[in-house]
Formats: C-alpha cells, structure tokens, sequence
C-alpha cells in the first residue's frame, strides 16, 4: 500500500488531540454527501420529467417528418414514396395534412388546427392510448367522424352524446378575395366527434385529428400534402434512417427527427438542466472549503508526526501527499455516501411516489415527481466531486506547507 496513503486513512479514522478536528473533518464529509445527495436526486428528477415530455411527445410526433423548406404545401408525387419504403426498418409512411381553421358548435367557436391523417397514423402514434373519452374512430363506411383535442372540447363545450348538434369546420376558400358574402368566402363541412385525446396542453388546445379525405375535402386539394410522417421500427438506427431519407428527398425538404421537431423545448429542458448542475456544484464548492479548515488544523495537530516523519528521510513531498489524500478521502467519501443515499432516495420515489407534484383535484399528467437515475450522472457527478475536492484541497495544502513543513532538525 501507498506509504502517504496509509498515513492518510490512519488520520481520518484516528482519534486527533483535539475533539474539534474530528468535528469538523465530519461536518465537511456530511457536507459533501449532502451536495452530492442534492446533485442526484435533481439530476435525476429532470431525467425523469425530460422522459415523460418525450413520452407525450411521442404518443404525437412521428420518427421522422418530411416538410418542404419553401411554401405549405407539396405534391406528395414529387417525394419518392416507393424508395422511401424499401428502406429497411421504415415500418409507417403516412400523409398529412394540417390548416387553421375555424371550428363552431352551437353559439361557441375557435380557431384550431385540422389535422388530416391516414390509416397508419394510429398505429404509428399510439395515439389511442391518449384518448380519455369516447374511441380513436375516424372512419365508418363513408362517415368521417374526429378526435379532438380535451381543451378544444373542453372550450367549446362538446358533447359526445350529442348525435343532433354536428361540429361545423371553416376553411377560407383558395383563390377567394372576396369579403362582401362572407359565405363564398369559405368552405364548411359538418363532421361528428368520436372521442378526446389528452396528450399535453399544446397538443390538446390545437388540434383536432379527422381523415385526411375529409381534410382535402374541406381544403379543395388534390394531391397536395403539408407533410409526410414515417414511423421505424423500436430497434433501428435512426440516424441512419434520417440520412438516407434526407438523400432521397434532397434538398428542397427538411427530415427531422423527434428531437428536431420540438428541438427549442429540448434544448430549453437541457439547458435548464446544466444551470441546475452549475448552481449546485457551486454550491458544493462552498461546502469542501471546510475541508480547508480541516486540513490546517490537523497540519497543527501533527506537527510532531511531521517532525518524526522527516527524520526518518521523509521529504516534503511525501508529507504534502498525506493531507493531499485525507482531503481526497474526505471527499471520496462524501461523494460515495452521497450517491447512495441520492439512489437510495430515488428509487423510494420511483418505487413509492413519496413526494406528490400535485395536491388532491389538480389535473397533471402525473400525481408524483418522476425520477429516472442515469449511470452517466453517477458517473458526472462523481467526477465533478472529485474534481472540486482536489481543487479545494491541493491549494491550501500546498500553501500551508511552506509555512508548517519546513521544520529543521536539530
């Protein structure tokens, strides 16, 4: 064994002359725990609410979508449907398209977006697992029925029991300047609600699904489309995938992948995350400078142990590595109690939902904070202790030498 480091741990553990230093060596191994506790469990709750965002997200957004870089709308001829589908692990392809429009029931209306889909957009999606009343039926025969949104059916009041009373959806007519007969200007089409979906409140206050015949219908299309949305298979590279659309569609569209699609709300999330990460690492900072304290008065204490050490050839170097190793092992444990009982914590969260996010009748997506342990936050966090340990130590002992070290022997 390492002669320092023997020295080293045969001081943490050792009784010291005075009582005071055992205190305070303890306080700044509870207070690096409690920091690294504190860097964990926070760490680990925005994994957990950046995993249920995705997750809602996803019950939404597709793999991949294809949008064109200019204008609205495309001919869905001019994308390479075909070449599209024999790549490997593309399991959905489907059309879209999405409008404003202007939607009205009884005496209440409000402007929402219509969004036309196809049959594999349910199976691409999921999205019937989100609705929250009624079922996902958007077609019956030759009937066209929509999902909505729960906040546009919740503002306008709808009612699914409700066969006599039908949904009427406005479209400004294309090439239509007119505004002296209000009714030239637009076309309308009824169309009967089947269901509420509730994904998150963006998505919820905005769109209203319905077939996307009815949606060319309304709109006076053809064959334009607004986007394509491509479902993979779970276990695929999808990088890969994305590259090799992008290179068949070129350069007049835009392939995004999920994260691209929302790419300002992850990158909000993420961000809020590491100014998190740097507040509490500054705060942990704070707590490792009463390891300094610590180190300076055990120096005191040993003064005669140095004394013995360097008559039996010890240089100064070998003594500065002792305190070096009882800062780093101050920290080193603080670190390693820390993160169990950060983990330790989270799993009772996780496993029990101890610490609720809301209060009984409020409406979230979940009553308990979501945590969700990452081994590469272990692995950062353990890392980034180390590192302010050994900064706030290798300082303080190197300055602190050159006044206690340099004892002559008589």
């Amino acid at each position: 064994m390492n002669f320092s480091f023997y020295i080293a741990k045969r001081y943490l553990f050792s009784k010291k002359t005075h009582n005071i230093i055992n205190i305070i060596s303890g306080i700044s191994a509870i207070g690096v725990t409690i920091g690294t506790m504190a860097l964990i469990i926070v760490l680990s709750v925005f994994n957990g609410f950046e995993n249920l965002v995705e997750s809602l997200f996803n019950t939404f957004n597709p793999d991949i979508k294809i949008t064109a870089k200019h204008g609205k709308t495309f001919n869905k001829y001019d994308i390479p449907v075909d070449s599209i589908k024999k790549i490997p692990d593309v399991a959905y392809y489907t059309d879209i398209i999405e409008e404003n429009v202007l939607l009205k029931y009884n005496n209440k209306q409000d402007i929402v977006t219509i969004k036309g889909v196809d049959n594999d957009f349910e199976k691409m999606t999921k999205i019937d697992s989100a609705v929250v009343e009624g079922n996902f039926i958007l077609k019956n025969n030759n009937n066209n029925f929509t999902v909505l949104g729960y906040g546009i059916a919740y503002y306008l009041g709808i009612n699914l029991n409700d066969i006599i009373t039908p949904l009427s959806v406005y479209a400004p007519k294309r090439g239509e300047t007119s505004a002296l007969n209000i009714n030239n200007a637009f076309n309308y089409k009824n169309i009967y609600p089947s269901g509420f979906f509730s994904i998150q409140q963006d998505f919820d206050e905005k769109y209203m699904i319905v077939p996307i015949r009815f949606a060319k219908q309304l709109l006076n299309y053809k064959n334009e489309i607004t986007s394509v949305e491509i479902g993979l298979d779970k276990y695929c590279d999808k990088k890969d995938i994305q590259e090799k659309i992008q290179a068949l569609t070129g350069d007049k569209y835009y392939v995004k992948n999920r994260f691209q699609q929302q790419e300002m709300l992850y990158k909000i999330m993420k961000s809020e995350k590491f100014a998190i990460f740097l507040i509490l690492s500054f705060i942990l900072l704070i707590a490792t400078f009463n390891i300094i304290g610590s180190l300076s008065m055990l120096i005191l204490d040993k003064k005669e142990d140095i004394t013995v050490l360097k008559s039996m050839g010890a240089n100064n170097k070998l003594i500065k590595k002792i305190f070096l190793y009882e800062g780093m092992l101050i920290s080193i444990t603080g670190a390693i109690f820390g993160l169990i009982i950060g983990i330790f914590i989270c799993y009772l969260q996780q496993k029990f939902g101890i610490i609720k996010l809301s209060s009984a009748g409020s409406s979230f997506v979940v009553d308990t904070y979501p945590v969700f342990v990452k081994i590469s936050d272990i692995v950062i966090v353990f890392l980034t202790v180390c590192i302010i340990g050994f900064s706030s130590v290798w300082l303080p002992v190197k300055n602190i030498s050159k006044k206690y070290l340099d004892i002559k022997l008589s």
